[in-house]
């Protein structure tokens, strides 16, 4: 995998056992690669200590987060099971959503769009894509990269954002979303993990702004996080085509860590009356408490 015995400056190699983990300073802060216990060559991923992605190189459709396993039931029912998909990756992490659906759905193509480009260079060095799968990573701007997506291209595109474990105010808005809906194809699907807690404004807010730009929405999320009992992730989809929800329901259900998906009134009750979230109201997510990944 690359595996240099030699780090440059500003990289260090900690031990463990007969695997190296990789520690290095990248755009956003401090990238770990932790290897897995369990899998040879499997890693997780974590900056400043918050953890990003896991990845399983021997078995790329092995998704080990529960947030990750949400956003592949999403891939599974965006199309007929094996049908190639055009995809916008917003947030590049370790790249583990695009290896996914490269895995799942041969001869799809995709575009990532990842900010920090030292971490790009991080994850294509030692968790090298599949030289078959058609995948271009792009160094930009979430926003700015999307704007570049061609017109009606994309079947699906989702959003994994976070700068310091908080989601940019300007990935947050109603003409942000318009941005989205421009590049996605006729009943293409946006799927965005959202991380919220009690009082979950946050997440109401970016519920009330996605039903002001999508007919159908869909929230998939732990039961305790929508009873506002801690904090954690939940995946917001949206189409302008009827949602397979009760697909979602029945995979979401099964998960190992069981979620719930919300849709319809049930959704719009949830809301509160939250008002939709412009441009010049935006502000980032709130940031995890320091529990969050311990």
């Amino acid at each position: 995998m690359g595996r240099s015995r030699n780090p440059r400056p500003g990289k260090a190699r900690r031990g463990r056992g007969a695997v190296e983990a990789v520690v290095e300073d990248v755009d956003g802060g401090r990238a770990e690669l932790i290897p897995d216990r369990e899998r040879a060559r499997a890693w997780t991923l974590f900056v400043d200590g918050a953890p990003q992605s896991h990845v399983d190189l021997d078995d790329p459709a092995r998704l080990s987060f529960e947030y990750q396993r949400r956003l592949g039931h999403v891939v599974d029912l965006a199309a007929p099971p094996g049908r190639p998909l055009h995809a916008v990756h917003l947030g590049g992490g370790a790249f583990t959503l695009a290896r996914y659906t490269a895995a799942t759905r041969p001869r799809s193509t995709q575009q990532i769009v990842e900010r920090d480009a030292a971490l790009v260079r991080l994850v294509r060095r030692e968790l090298p894509l599949d030289p078959g799968a058609r995948i271009r990573v792009r160094s930009a701007d979430a926003r700015a990269g999307l704007a570049k997506v061609p017109d009606g291209w994309a079947d699906l595109v989702i959003a994994d954002v976070f700068s310091g474990a908080r989601t940019p105010a300007h990935l947050t808005s109603t003409e942000y979303l318009d941005e989205v809906r421009r590049a996605l194809a006729p009943g293409g699907v946006y799927a965005a993990n959202l991380a919220d807690g009690p009082p979950l404004a946050h997440l109401r807010g970016q519920i009330a702004t996605a039903a002001a730009r999508f007919p159908e929405l869909a929230l998939i999320a732990d039961p305790a996080v929508l009873r506002g009992k801690r904090f954690g992730n939940a995946v917001l989809v949206a189409s302008d085509a009827p949602l397979p929800t009760a697909e979602l329901t029945r995979r979401a259900a099964s998960d190992p860590q069981p979620a719930r998906v919300e849709h319809g009134r049930h959704l719009t009750d949830f809301t509160g009356g939250a008002t939709p979230v412009t441009d010049t109201a935006a502000v980032a997510s709130p940031a995890p408490p320091a529990s969050a990944f311990r």
